[in-house]
C-alpha cells in the first residue's frame, strides 16, 4: 500500500535524481539515432554497424551511473521500504509530461532492482504496470516534428507527392535517378490497391517523420489510407553502385512489414522524441506483431524486455497449461523447455557438458552476447536475457523439475510455491527445421533445403560461421524462413581457416578410419559436413543443385578474404524478386 503522506524529505531528491539518470540516457540514445543519417550518407557502414552495436550498452551503463551517484549521494541501500514508495509516487509526478514515461518507468524498475538486490517478481514498489498513460503523447515544442506527416494527394498529383514524401527527408546525396524510382514505385502502388481504386474523401498518405536506419539502408515508412483501408508501405533506399541513392523496392503488405521488422534482425536507428508513439503507429500497420517486438526493432529492448515480462506473466494468469521439455533433440549445453500456449522457448545453460563440448557457461553466455550485438541478418532469432524469473511450481511437469534438478541445479532454487530459474534465455519458438523435415511434402523439403542454406550464406555474409550446422539447430518461422538458434560454438568467419582434407600421401592413411591429419582449433573442412547433412536423398539432390558450393573450403575463404579487405555484403530485408530490375540488374 502507498502512504497516504509524503513525509521523507529526501523522495522527491531522489526520485529527480533517477530522473536525470534516464534523461542523460535518452539524450545520449536519440544522439546515437540521429547521427545514423550521416553515417548513411557517408557510406559509413562500419560505423553504422559499431554504433548498433555500441547503442546495446548504454543502457546498462546509464543504469550503474544512476546506482552510483544514489548510493553515494542518499545512501539508498538502507532506505526504508515507506521511503521507496515515496520516491515511486514522486517519479510519477514527474512524468506526467513527459515524452518518454514507459522508458523511464523501465529505468526506475532497473536503477531500484540493482539497489536493493531484490527479485523482480518480489518488489512491491517496481512498475508492474504502467503508471502513465502514454495515449496521445506528442511533442508539442514548435519547432519539433511530428510523429507523422500526412499528404492529401489527389489521383493526378499522386506521382509528385511521392516525390515531395521523399525530398522532405532531406538527404544530402542526390538520387541516381528518383523519378524513375517513383514510377517504379507507382506501378507496384497501382499493382497493390488497384488503378481503378475510387479515391474516398479522406484518401491521405501517413508518412513516419524519420528515416529508419539499419546497416546499408534507410527505410520511409508509412501507410495509405483510403476510406475504411488501409495499406501499409515501406520504401528501401540504398546506395547505387555509383555512390548516389536509389529507391531499391516498394513493400506494400503488412507480412513484408513482418519480415523487415523481424525478431531475426538487428535493431533500427530512428530519431524519436516520442516512441509510444512511433510504436503506435507500427502497430497499425502490423497488428499482429507484440508491442515488445516492436520496442526491441526501435533499439528499445529493456522496455522491450519489459513489456515482454508482463506479457508473460498476464497469460500465465489467463492459462492452465504446464512447462515441460520442449519436442526435438535435446541440446549439449542448453536444457530448453516451453509452454505449448505460449509461443517462445526457454533455455538454461546446464551445469556439465558432454567431453566433446569444450565450452563454459561464460563462454556460451559471451556468444549470445556476440549475437545480441551483431547483425542478425534475418537469420539468427534474438534472445531476450533474464535474470531470477519465478515460475510457479504448480505450472512446472515434474519431468522438467527433474531435468533441471539434474542438469542445472545451481541456476535453480525452490522458493515456497515458486522455482525460480537464476538466470534463463527465451526466444520465439519456431519448428526444428530437422522435424519440419521429416513431415515435409516435396515442394516444402525442396523450399526448406534452399531456405538452408541460403541462410547459412547470409550468415557468412555478416561474418558469421555458425560452427554446428545440423539441422537440429535451425528453425522455421512462420513466414517460412530458415532461421538459425544455436549458438554455442558460432564463430567469425575472419577468425577461421578454412582447409581441404589434405591427399592422403599412403594407403595406409586412405584406409584409416581416425583423423591422420593435424586439425588446429580453428580449423574447418567444409567438404566433411556432407556425411552429417546429405544422409537424406531428396535432401542431397535439392542440396547439391543450389549450395554445393557450401562444401568447397574456396567459398568459405574468398568470403573471409573480402571481409578482411573491409567489404560489407548488401543482405536485404526482402526478396530479391521484390527489388527494382534495374537495381537487379546492377547489383554486385
Amino acid at each position: 500500500m502507498f502512504p497516504h503522506r509524503l513525509t521523507d524529505s529526501r523522495a522527491y531528491d531522489i526520485a529527480s535524481a533517477m530522473l536525470d539518470g534516464f534523461n542523460r540516457h535518452y539524450r545520449l540514445f536519440s544522439e546515437t539515432n540521429r547521427v545514423a543519417k550521416q553515417r548513411f550518407e557517408q557510406a559509413d557502414w562500419h560505423g553504422q554497424q559499431r554504433a548498433q552495436r555500441e547503442r546495446i550498452e548504454f543502457y546498462d551503463t546509464r543504469v550503474e551511473e544512476a546506482v552510483e551517484r544514489l548510493q553515494r549521494e542518499f545512501d539508498t541501500a538502507h532506505l526504508s521500504d515507506d521511503t521507496w514508495q515515496q520516491v515511486k509516487l514522486h517519479y510519477i509526478g514527474l512524468l506526467v509530461d513527459h515524452h518518454q514515461p514507459e522508458l523511464a518507468e523501465t529505468f526506475f524498475n532497473s536503477v531500484t532492482t540493482k539497489i536493493l538486490h531484490h527479485s523482480y517478481f518480489r518488489n512491491d514498489f517496481l512498475f508492474v504496470r504502467p503508471a502513465v498513460s502514454t495515449e496521445y503523447i506528442e511533442n508539442d515544442e514548435p519547432a519539433a516534428l511530428p510523429t507523422y506527416r500526412a499528404y492529401y494527394p489527389t489521383r493526378e498529383t499522386l506521382r509528385e507527392t511521392l516525390l515531395r514524401i521523399v525530398d522532405n527527408f532531406q538527404l544530402k546525396l542526390e538520387f541516381e535517378d528518383l523519378g524513375r524510382d517513383i514510377d517504379c514505385v507507382m506501378v507496384e502502388l497501382r499493382r497493390q490497391v488497384g488503378d481503378q481504386v475510387r479515391l474516398r474523401a479522406n484518401f491521405q498518405i501517413q508518412v513516419l517523420s524519420s528515416m529508419f536506419y539499419r546497416n546499408k539502408g534507410g527505410y520511409i515508412i508509412g501507410k495509405i489510407v483510403n476510406g475504411f483501408a488501409e495499406t501499409p508501405f515501406a520504401l528501401p533506399v540504398l546506395h547505387g553502385l555509383d555512390g548516389r541513392l536509389v529507391i531499391d523496392a516498394a513493400l506494400f503488405s503488412e507480412d513484408d512489414l513482418l519480415m523487415l521488422f523481424s525478431f531475426a534482425r538487428a535493431y533500427f536507428m530512428v530519431d524519436m522524441e516520442v516512441p509510444s508513439a512511433y510504436v503506435q503507429f507500427l502497430r497499425s500497420l502490423m497488428p499482429r506483431k507484440p508491442r515488445n517486438e516492436i520496442y526491441s526493432a526501435l533499439g528499445l529492448q529493456k522496455q522491450g524486455k519489459n513489456n515482454f515480462y508482463r506479457d508473460f506473466l498476464y497469460h500465465l494468469r489467463h492459462s492452465s497449461d504446464k512447462f515441460g521439455i520442449a519436442p526435438g533433440i535435446k541440446g549439449m549445453v542448453m536444457l530448453v523447455f516451453d509452454l505449448p500456449s505460449f509461443p517462445y522457448v526457454f533455455k538454461v545453460i546446464k551445469d556439465f557438458y558432454p567431453p566433446q563440448k569444450d565450452t563454459t557457461r561464460e563462454l556460451i553466455k559471451s556468444k549470445y552476447l556476440l549475437v545480441k550485438t551483431h547483425d542478425r541478418v534475418g537469420r539468427m532469432a534474438d534472445t531476450l536475457e533474464y535474470t531470477s524469473v519465478a515460475f510457479p511450481r504448480s505450472r512446472i511437469s515434474d519431468e522438467l523439475v527433474a531435468e533441471l534438478q539434474h542438469f542445472c541445479p545451481s541456476q535453480i532454487e525452490i522458493d515456497g510455491e515458486s522455482l525460480v530459474i537464476r538466470h534463463v534465455y527465451i526466444e520465439r519458438r519456431m519448428i526444428p527445421l530437422n522435424i519440419y523435415l521429416q513431415d515435409a511434402t516435396p515442394a516444402q523439403l525442396e523450399h526448406a533445403v534452399i531456405e538452408y542454406g541460403n541462410a547459412i550464406k547470409d550468415l557468412v555474409a555478416a561474418n558469421i560461421f555458425p560452427g554446428d550446422m545440423l539441422w537440429k539447430n535451425f528453425g522455421v518461422t512462420r513466414h517460412g524462413k530458415v532461421v538459425f538458434y544455436d549458438y554455442d560454438e558460432i564463430e567469425y568467419i575472419t577468425d577461421c581457416n578454412f582447409r581441404r582434407v589434405p591427399t592422403p600421401r599412403n594407403e595406409e592413411e586412405e584406409m584409416s578410419g581416425e583423423i591422420w591429419y593435424t586439425v588446429g582449433p580453428k580449423d574447418v573442412f567444409p567438404e566433411t559436413f556432407a556425411p552429417f547433412l546429405l544422409g537424406n536423398d531428396a535432401v542431397r539432390e535439392v542440396f547439391m543443385a543450389q549450395h554445393a558450393d557450401l562444401l568447397d573450403a574456396a567459398f568459405w575463404q574468398a568470403h573471409k578474404e573480402r571481409i578482411k579487405a573491409g567489404h560489407v555484403y548488401d543482405v536485404f530485408p526482402y526478396e530479391a524478386s521484390k527489388r527494382f530490375a534495374h537495381h537487379r540488374a546492377t547489383a554486385p
